[in-house]
């Protein structure tokens, strides 16, 4: 889709288009699709796989101290125990997990961010701002990353998790998150942009 202010010349003229859709998994999760496109060229290509998810949240917050709020948590698709920051999903209002106007029927992202904040946490904060709103994996996928930053964060109540989530809430310092994306322990790629992301900010701010 051309992008309001965007102009394309003929030889630009790149988009693919669909020539068949099969919906191999359309459940209340996700829409993972079997696709035919045409391309530029005129040959179509088959098959290729793309789905769709909701956009969600990820949070760079920082407590009073200067410490980091991670949380700790095992993910199936690398089968590791990972350290990353605070995400999740923005709730949509039609209680589906994917789909088409997502920005319109959805609550507002920072409102996500400062709720899973405090559900995965405890903590609360006064002092947010938004850093990147960023496709997820534009080669397959059709949800967005909303990324912020909230400061002086403050443990203010309990945490309120899911049935499936399991975590630990740790506290680090900016030069051990550090360490950890040097050695590769800090295995989130969008968490890791979230924070280069983040620091360029404070540098901006200085």
């Amino acid at each position: 889709m051309k992008r309001e202010g965007e102009k394309m010349s003929d030889k630009e003229k790149l988009i693919w288009e669909e020539v068949s859709c099969e919906h191999i998994v359309n459940d209340e999760w996700i829409d993972f699709r079997r696709q035919a496109f045409r391309l530029p060229d005129g040959s179509v290509f088959s098959p290729y796989y793309t789905y769709s998810r909701r956009n969600y949240v990820i949070i760079v917050a920082s407590d009073t101290e200067g410490k980091y709020l991670c949380v700790r948590q095992y993910r199936q698709g690398i089968r590791e125990v990972t350290t990353e920051f605070v995400a999740g999903g923005i709730e949509r209002k039609d209680g589906k997990q994917y789909g088409e106007n997502q920005k319109d029927n959805a609550e507002d992202a920072l409102s996500a961010a400062k709720r899973e904040l405090a559900e995965e946490t405890g903590y609360t904060s006064d002092k947010w701002k938004h850093l990147i709103t960023i496709p997820s994996n534009a080669t397959i996928a059709d949800n967005y990353a909303f990324v912020f930053e909230a400061k002086d964060c403050r443990k203010t109540e309990d945490r309120h998790l899911d049935d499936t989530e399991f975590l630990n809430v740790k506290r680090y310092s900016a030069a051990e998150i550090e360490q950890m994306i040097k050695s590769g322990t800090f295995l989130q790629a969008m968490h890791v942009m979230a924070w280069l992301l983040h620091r360029r900010s404070e540098e901006e701010e200085k």
